[in-house]
């Protein structure tokens, strides 16, 4: 299968219209590079804060709102745009509000309908001690046409029991969406991905945000670079990098991925990482 990360501007848009053919453009270019399975990235859904103008857009709090609010016909176009071009896509996390405050979530959508959701599991300090955005609860492992596939967003790929727990449900695949506003907080999620790749002998899609964004102040400066990465073993290549995009550079980046060659490295490795996680336990114990 062909697997296609984001690197993703944030646009402003005057009409909800302006921004379904704005993703309509994007998916359809990723379809017709034959991806199969496309990623967007953290806050992405953050530019749906511009249809409730500046005053709404630059204000913290009644962005989450304006957000939170196109949720039903969001989910509905990538529905719409999944079932076109026969793809499945993790759409652009954002604002849900199922209490008091929002959590951050990302949806999951096939061309027969929604999978599920995840919502992130650990806060930045922007998210916890400014936005006041909040933790969601649970991990779960999705069962697709295109194998199982858990999503680690930002800062939760950092966290390596996140990602584990989402193997030892199955996961071949984990989904990583981003938005950092400096290289040190891309790089940190960059290497974590590398990281979770490595020690679980899994793919890792990586999707961030990128550019300037002059209308939304909680997302106004975004550095990355998509890239697809795996271990770096056998079948795989020797830095374990699939495909990378330039850094800042808007577009898709998209690899080839096999999961017979994830069975398969799992199984006869150079190193058995995820056979031998376990032992850490033992070790830990004494044992």
């Amino acid at each position: 299968m062909h697997l296609a990360a984001a690197a993703y501007p944030l646009t402003a848009f005057h009409h909800f219209d302006d921004f379904a053919a704005h993703l309509g453009h994007w998916v359809a270019e990723a379809a017709a590079k034959g991806a199969d399975l496309l990623v967007f990235p953290e806050y992405g859904a953050m530019e749906l804060a511009s249809l409730g103008g500046r005053a709404v857009s630059e204000n913290l709090e009644a962005a989450l709102h304006e957000v939170a609010r196109h949720k039903p016909a969001v989910d509905a176009l990538h529905l719409e745009l999944a079932a076109r071009h026969g793809v499945h896509i993790l759409g652009a996390s954002g604002p849900v509000f199922d209490g008091p405050r929002p959590v951050n979530r990302a949806t999951l959508y096939a061309p027969g309908g929604i999978l599920g959701h995840q919502d992130k599991q650990i806060m930045t300090r922007f998210e916890r001690e400014t936005w006041n955005v909040v933790a969601g609860r649970g991990l779960t492992a999705f069962d697709t046409d295109l194998g199982r596939i858990g999503v680690v967003i930002c800062y939760d790929s950092e966290f390596p029991l996140l990602a584990r727990a989402l193997v030892e449900q199955g996961a071949e695949i984990l989904l990583a969406p981003s938005c950092t506003d400096s290289l040190a907080g891309f790089t940190r999620v960059r290497v974590g991905s590398m990281a979770r790749a490595l020690e679980n002998q899994c793919i890792v899609a990586h999707s961030p945000t990128v550019g300037l964004c002059d209308f939304c102040s909680a997302v106004d400066e975004n550095v990355g670079a998509a890239a697809i990465y795996g271990p770096p073993d056998r079948g795989f290549p020797p830095t374990g990098i699939l495909a990378e995009g330039a850094l800042n550079t808007p577009g898709w980046t998209i690899a080839e991925i096999s999961l017979e060659a994830i069975r398969e490295v799992r199984r006869d490795g150079g190193v058995l990482n995820h056979a031998h996680w376990p032992e850490q336990h033992d070790r830990l114990a004494g044992a």
